[in-house]
């Protein structure tokens, strides 16, 4: 059943740390490798990338070396970056990205950011079988695990996921949150299973997959950051009285051209001189949430 009031007008405090008005969560798409490719063994290739353009019968190594471009050369400026900014970020993963890049995963690990799962392939669960998503699920925790050092505790599915996708997260039993809505400035609970989740909204607005898609919304540095600061700001004016979440979505082959770089640097910059700021991967977010131990009415469950 859909939940269309939510917090309504009388959202919980989340008592950010150091009282801040917004808790900011950078989360990094890490998909290169995992998108369908007919050189790989696919029945088709992946057809969005830098345009949409599919190309069937034949491998693409147009849209191969546009995701290839993530791992070569983005993935250092971006978190060569973001440490300079002192910034965690959530890398949200594909398993067989990392089994096939484990070195990213293992500088990221060093550099504190948090490894999360993004399945195990660059792809829909929507009308996934029940089995083969349980595999998927737990084939990417265990791939994750193997290489990060630690077990992944949060999940984004790509698009929207299966209806059965909550539900064997939940059942796996490992994962304090997933990402798989768009319905809250917010965390919130839901039961699943009879068993209280929690799920951290996520965002495609402040998100640099306008710069791809055929959308191209933004061109410059300059239109995602100003979008971007722009949301932060009216976040931060109501955090006032009700701080709020904002999330900002990342991807390898789109933040990480040289032209767009930039726009990092003037988010971040322009949200530091605002002040009362957290920056928090998600499973930070996750984990002061469950501490809070607010009342049910506060966080009414949803599905």
């Amino acid at each position: 059943m859909r939940d269309l009031k939510g917090y309504g007008r009388t959202p919980p405090n989340p008592n950010w740390p150091g009282g801040a008005r917004v808790a900011v969560s950078f989360v990094i798409n890490f998909e290169e490798g995992a998108e369908m490719s007919l050189s790989t063994g696919d029945a088709f290739n992946e057809k969005v990338y830098e345009v949409t353009d599919e190309v069937a019968g034949v491998p693409d190594r147009c849209m191969e070396s546009h995701f290839e471009y993530g791992t070569k050369a983005a993935w250092w400026r971006i978190a060569d970056t973001l440490e300079r900014l002192a910034v965690p970020a959530t890398v949200s993963t594909c398993g067989k990205a990392a089994e096939l890049s484990p070195w990213l995963i293992e500088d990221a690990v060093k550099r504190g950011h948090e490894i999360s799962c993004h399945g195990w392939r660059w792809e829909k669960h929507a009308h996934m079988e029940e089995a083969q998503e349980r595999e998927a699920i737990a084939r990417t925790v265990r791939v994750l695990t193997a290489i990060a050092g630690h077990r992944p505790v949060g999940w984004h599915t790509r698009s929207t996921p299966s209806p059965n996708t909550r539900r064997l997260l939940v059942e796996e039993g490992g994962f304090l949150y997933d990402s798989d809505d768009y319905s809250d400035d917010l965390p919130f609970y839901t039961e699943v299973s009879g068993r209280k989740h929690l799920v951290i909204p996520y965002s495609f607005d402040t998100n640099d997959m306008h710069y791809h898609q055929g959308f191209h919304r933004f061109v410059t540095a300059r239109d995602f950051a100003d979008y971007t600061s722009d949301a932060f700001d009216t976040l931060w004016n109501e955090g006032e009285r009700h701080p709020k979440m904002m999330s900002i979505g990342l991807h390898l082959r789109m933040i990480g051209r040289p032209g767009r770089i930039a726009a990092l640097d003037r988010i971040v910059g322009h949200m530091k001189q605002k002040g009362s700021v957290w920056f928090a991967t998600r499973q930070q977010i996750a984990e002061h949430w469950l501490s809070l131990r607010l009342p049910d009415r506060g966080l009414p469950a949803r599905s």
